[in-house]
């Protein structure tokens, strides 16, 4: 059953005039820090924010807009660990207080379409919605594996995929419904993660 009171219950955030308005990556920390405590949930948190930057710098995006992504991806889960019953209504609220770009906060506001009934629209919106499950479903998968990342491949991700009592908690459906969204395929979205989410954990969390 849904969780319904996790509906955000509006469709825009931030204010148009706040368009260009980041922190810095030390300020994210910082914040990312004080709110969660669990280092598992930061180390998705930060393999997110590594994917999203890494999939922007892809497009050629400027610097600015790359790092509006990895804030995205940084703080997509930020309240989940203290305050899981206003997940993401406390970091909406967060950052709307800091006039932060409304493009982040609506890719976090829309990164569970069927949890927070808001829509991914934008580009940034579907690759956030793609990437956070995907990623932590990959990762589970490494931790299986004598060699974790190394020699990791597409159809071991898939086969795992398919075994449905395998990460359990990750849902298949939202991979599909993500990637169906973002026009990007399964399996060239897995080779992607595999590539780069490993770059990842040499990210610092000072």
């Amino acid at each position: 059953m849904e969780n319904n009171s996790l509906i955000l219950g509006r469709k825009y955030f931030g204010k148009p005039e706040n368009i260009g308005n980041v922190i810095s990556k030390e300020e994210a920390f910082l914040l990312l820090n004080d709110w969660v405590k669990n280092e598992k949930l930061k180390a998705h948190m930060i393999q997110v924010a590594h994917l999203m930057r890494r999939f922007a710098e892809s497009k050629n995006y400027s610097n600015e807009v790359c790092h509006k992504w990895y804030l995205a991806g940084l703080l997509h889960d930020a309240d989940w660990d203290q305050w899981p019953d206003q997940h993401c209504r406390k970091i909406i609220e967060e950052l709307e207080s800091r006039n932060i770009d409304p493009e982040i906060i609506r890719a976090i506001a829309s990164h569970g379409p069927r949890y927070f009934g808001v829509e991914p629209e934008s580009e940034i919106d579907k690759m956030l919605y793609a990437f956070d499950e995907l990623s932590g479903f990959v990762h589970a998968y490494s931790l299986m594996r004598p060699t974790a990342y190394e020699g990791m491949e597409v159809k071991g991700v898939k086969k795992r995929l398919k075994d449905k009592t395998f990460a359990a908690q990750v849902s298949r459906e939202d991979i599909a419904d993500a990637c169906n969204r973002a026009q990007v395929s399964l399996e060239n979205l897995i080779d992607f993660v595999i590539i780069h989410q490993i770059d990842a954990l040499g990210e610092t969390l000072q």
